[in-house]
Order: C-alpha cells, then structure tokens, then sequence
C-alpha cells in the first residue's frame, strides 16, 4: 500500500492547528474508511493518521500563527 501524502495549507488548519483524517483530498470517501481522528498538523509540521498513514504535512514556506 502506498503511503499518501497530502499538502495542506495553513488556512486548511483549524483554529488548533490541527485537521481531521479521512479527508476527502487523502483520495478517501468518508463512509468506507476509519473513524474520525484529529492530527496535530502545527505542532511539527506535519503529522500521520495511525489508523491509514496518509501523512499530512504544511506546505513548504506555509507556517501557523494561532488565533487567540
């Protein structure tokens, strides 16, 4: 199986920096996958679904500035 990876842009974040798997850019539909996970995408940079490992992961030159 081939790991996907998907190129987010920061105002693809929510307001925690995070984004939900599956996604439909991962190339999934929402009812054939997993259960809805949150990944931490600001934290690092980018972060992997435990449960397909698609990898998702700011754009190169993208940064997350919080909103308080």
């Amino acid at each position: 199986m081939t790991q996907a990876v998907v190129q987010l842009l920061a105002q693809d974040l929510n307001a925690q920096g995070g984004v939900y798997c599956p996604r439909p850019e991962a190339g999934m539909k929402l009812w054939n996958t997993h259960p809805k996970v949150y990944l931490d995408v600001a934290h690092t940079g980018e972060a992997k679904c435990p449960y397909c490992g698609t990898v998702y992961k700011l754009k190169e030159g993208e940064h997350f500035a919080a909103h308080h």
